[in-house]
C-alpha cells in the first residue's frame, strides 16, 4: 500500500471512530429531564440505596419516568449532583444536612432552618419519612461486658481499645473530631475503614470499637452493645428527602410521592429492610417493591448462585456497558490525539522531553480516586471530570512509546532520508512513524487497558459504566455484585487487546510485524 492510501486509510479510519463515539455519547449520556423524569440519587449504603429505590418505585407508580442512579458517593458528592442538576432527588438526614452542607450548629438542625438555608440553591425538604438514624458507637459485646462500657464516657478509661472506624465519619465535625472533643478521648487511635468492612473487623475481633448507624440490621447479628451517647453529641437525624425545588414543576406528581412517604418507615421498619439486603441477600430493588406491596417479610424464591452471576452480569453488561465503552473510547482517543504529537515534540527536544515524560510520570502517580474528585469542584460531577481523569492517566503510556518508538530508529535509516532529499516532515510521516508504529499502538493499548480499570472509579462520582455494581457491592460486603462488575470490566480489556491486534496487522508496515513461528 502507498504511504498516501495508508494515510487516507488512517484518517478514514479516525473519522470513523470520532462520529461514532460523537453518537455514543449523545445517546448514553443525553439525561435532560424531560416533563415526567425524575432522577434520584443515593449514597453509598445500605440504607440509602433502599430508600432511593423505594422513591424510585413510588415514582413510577405516579406514571413518572424514574431511573435511580445508585451510590453515588459520600454526602458531599451527592449534594453536588442535587445542586448542578444531575440528579432531582436523594435521601438524606437533618443533622447531615445541618453539620456537612447547611454549616448550622447541631442544636439547631429542624426543617424550617434547613428549610430556609436551602431554599436560596433551589433546593426544598420533604417531611420526615418517619425514622431517625444517628451515628452510635457500638462495642463488641464481650468487650463491653470485660470493661464494663455502657456509655461513650466510659472510653475515657481505655486508651487500649481498638476503634474502627467510617471515613466519612471520620471526617465530619458531628463525628469523630467533635467525640473526641466533648468526650476527651483523643487517646484513641482509630483506623479507618469502609463502613461494610467495618463490621467484618469487630466480628473477626481485629477491632472492639466502631462507628454504627442504629437502623443497622448488623448491630444484632454481631451482638453488638450501642454505647448510650450520655453527653447528648449526637444531633437529630431524622429521614429525609432533599429534592430540587424545579421538580415539582415539571413532575408535579411527585407531590404525591412526597405525601405517600410522610411518617410512613419507621426505625423497626427500616431496621428489617436494612436485615433483609445485608443479612438475607435480597437485592434491594426487590425489598423495595415488597415494602411497597406491603409484603415486607416476602422472602424471595432460592436461585442458583451461578444463574443469578450470569443474568446480572448480562443486565450489568446491557445497561452500564455504552457509558463504560464511552468514557474508555473518548478518553483513548483525547489521550492519543495529545500524546502522540506530545510524544513527538520529547525526542525533538530531549530537554523539553525529560519534562514531559516527567511530569505526565507524576500524573499517573496520583491516586485514582483522588484524581476524579480533583475536578469535582471545578466540573461538578458525572462525565466531564471522569473523561478528564481517564485522558490524563492514558497520556504517559502514550507519550513514552511515542518517544521510546522515535529514539530507537537507527541513525543511518535517518541519514538514509537526508540523503534522499526528504524534509523533516516528510521523514517523520513516511519513515519514522511507520518504523515506530509498532512500539506506539503498544502504548496507546496499554493506555486502553489501564482506562477500562481506572474507568470503574468513574462510577464513584456519578459517571457511571461497570463501576456502578462494584460501588453497591462494597457498600453491600456483597462479593457476586462486585463480580457482576468485574467481570464484564475484564472482558472489556480482553476486547481491547484483540482489537489492537487487529489495527497493528492494518496500521504495521508488514516487514515490521513479529514473524510467525
Amino acid at each position: 500500500m502507498k504511504p498516501s492510501a495508508a494515510r487516507e486509510r488512517t484518517v478514514r479510519i479516525v473519522c470513523v471512530l470520532v462520529a461514532s463515539l460523537s453518537f455514543l455519547f449523545a445517546t448514553t449520556d443525553a439525561r435532560a429531564a424531560g416533563p415526567n423524569t425524575v432522577r434520584v440519587g443515593s449514597k453509598r449504603f445500605v440504607e440509602s440505596f433502599i430508600l432511593g429505590e423505594i422513591v424510585t418505585e413510588l415514582a413510577r407508580q405516579q406514571g413518572l419516568d424514574a431511573v435511580h442512579e445508585t451510590g453515588l458517593g459520600g454526602t458531599a458528592v451527592v449534594f453536588r449532583a442535587l445542586e448542578d442538576g444531575a440528579i432531582d432527588v436523594y435521601p438524606d438526614y437533618t443533622g447531615t444536612l445541618a453539620e456537612t452542607v447547611v454549616h448550622d450548629g447541631s442544636a439547631h438542625a429542624n426543617l424550617a432552618v434547613l428549610r430556609r438555608a436551602l431554599a436560596p440553591r433551589g433546593l426544598s425538604l420533604s417531611d420526615p419519612i418517619g425514622f431517625e438514624d444517628t451515628y452510635a458507637l457500638a462495642a463488641r459485646h464481650d468487650v463491653a461486658t470485660k470493661l464494663g462500657l455502657h456509655v461513650l464516657s466510659d472510653l475515657r478509661m481505655h486508651p487500649e481499645l481498638r476503634v474502627a472506624l467510617s471515613h466519612e465519619f471520620a471526617g465530619r465535625s458531628d463525628g469523630w473530631p467533635g467525640l473526641c472533643a466533648r468526650y476527651g478521648i483523643e487517646a484513641l487511635t482509630p483506623r479507618l475503614l469502609d463502613h461494610a468492612l467495618a463490621y467484618e473487623a469487630i466480628s473477626r475481633g481485629t477491632a472492639d470499637i466502631v462507628d454504627v448507624y442504629t437502623t443497622d440490621a448488623k448491630i444484632t447479628r454481631y451482638d453488638l452493645v450501642t454505647l448510650k451517647d450520655d453527653r447528648s453529641f449526637f444531633p437529630s437525624y431524622d429521614a429525609v428527602l432533599v429534592y430540587r425545588t424545579d421538580l415539582l414543576q415539571h413532575a408535579s406528581n411527585f407531590g404525591r410521592v412526597l405525601e405517600r412517604l410522610r411518617g410512613a418507615i419507621n426505625a423497626e421498619t427500616m431496621q428489617r429492610l436494612n436485615a433483609r439486603v445485608e443479612l438475607d441477600g435480597v437485592p434491594f430493588n426487590r425489598v423495595a417493591k415488597d415494602f411497597l406491596s406491603n409484603q415486607g417479610t416476602r422472602t424471595s424464591p432460592p436461585s442458583s448462585p451461578v444463574r443469578q452471576l450470569l443474568v446480572g452480569t448480562w443486565e450489568v453488561i446491557l445497561r452500564h456497558g455504552p457509558r463504560h465503552v464511552m468514557l474508555v473510547a473518548v478518553s483513548l482517543i483525547l489521550a492519543a490525539l495529545l500524546g502522540i504529537p506530545l510524544g513527538i515534540l520529547a525526542h525533538a527536544r530531549p530537554r523539553l522531553g525529560v519534562a514531559l515524560l516527567g511530569v505526565t510520570g507524576i500524573v499517573q502517580t496520583i491516586p485514582s480516586l483522588a484524581l476524579f474528585c480533583f475536578f469535582i469542584p471545578i466540573f461538578g460531577i458525572g462525565t466531564v471530570p471522569a473523561l478528564l481523569a481517564l485522558f490524563l492517566y492514558g497520556l504517559l503510556p502514550i507519550v513514552r512509546n511515542t518517544h521510546a518508538g522515535l529514539a530507537s530508529i537507527p541513525d543511518e535509516l535517518r541519514e538514509a532520508a537526508l540523503a534522499l532529499g526528504l524534509s523533516p516532515g516528510e521523514r517523520l510521516w513516511h519513515i519514522e512513524l511507520p518504523l515506530a508504529s509498532r512500539t506506539v499502538i503498544a502504548g496507546i493499548k496499554t493506555s486502553a487497558v489501564v482506562a477500562v480499570g481506572s474507568a470503574t472509579i468513574a462510577a464513584f462520582i456519578g459517571a457511571g459504566g461497570f463501576g456502578e455494581p462494584i460501588s453497591t457491592g462494597l457498600a453491600l460486603n456483597d462479593v457476586p455484585t462486585i463480580l457482576e462488575g468485574a467481570l464484564p470490566a475484564a472482558g472489556l480489556a480482553l476486547i481491547a487487546q484483540g482489537l489492537f491486534a487487529i489495527l497493528e496487522r492494518a496500521m504495521v508496515p508488514h516487514g515490521l510485524r513479529e514473524p510467525r513461528c
